[in-house]
């Protein structure tokens, strides 16, 4: 999915005046950890530009985002908190950002959610509710500031924007998140 939306991506900007100066790529090495990888990023196409006083050239990302299904699929070291968090692994979506395991040097990054099984009603109410549960169980670096804010909410096209924020680990800058959730 995340090929096939990457690949949709880069068609788009390419025909989308004043969006060509992008790029997106997938499965790309963090720049602060190259042995892990991003799912998705954005970056310049044949043109540097500075945001905040920091220069991206087509080699860095402008924006880092990681993918997530909900649910998560079934399988042997799997938790099916994933978009958030994983008890077996760094693999949890918000979890990497958190940890500084992605997106170290950044402040924005983003998330893509897609939803099989159930609607986005419902994954907002069980991510919340997940986020309760960590924070009870005292997993370290979450709280309620963790929990996502539904910004819209499309029913007809079924997707939504939401937000987070978070605070870092090991005194990185905290982390803005924009989501977006697709129904499938």
């Amino acid at each position: 999915m995340t090929a096939q939306l990457c690949s949709r991506l880069t068609s788009a900007s390419r025909h989308a005046p004043g969006w060509d100066f992008l790029q997106f790529r997938r499965e790309e090495p963090d720049e602060t950890d190259a042995r892990r990888s991003i799912d998705l990023v954005v970056a310049p196409s044949g043109s540097v530009i500075w945001i905040n006083g920091r220069q991206y050239t087509e080699y860095q990302a402008l924006l880092p985002i990681e993918c997530k299904r909900l649910p998560t699929p079934i399988g042997t070291g799997r938790d099916e908190r994933e978009y958030l968090y994983s008890r077996f692994s760094t693999t949890g979506g918000i979890q990497r950002f958190k940890a500084g395991h992605h997106a170290a040097n950044q402040i924005r990054a983003a998330m893509i959610g897609y939803v099989q099984a159930r609607n986005i009603a419902a994954w907002a109410v069980q991510i919340d509710e997940w986020i309760d549960g960590l924070e009870r169980d005292a997993v370290e670096g979450w709280s309620a500031a963790d929990k996502l804010n539904i910004v819209e909410h499309n029913t007809v096209a079924r997707i939504a924007s939401l937000q987070s924020n978070h605070a870092r680990l090991a005194g990185q800058n905290s982390i803005r998140i924009d989501h977006l959730w697709i129904e499938m």
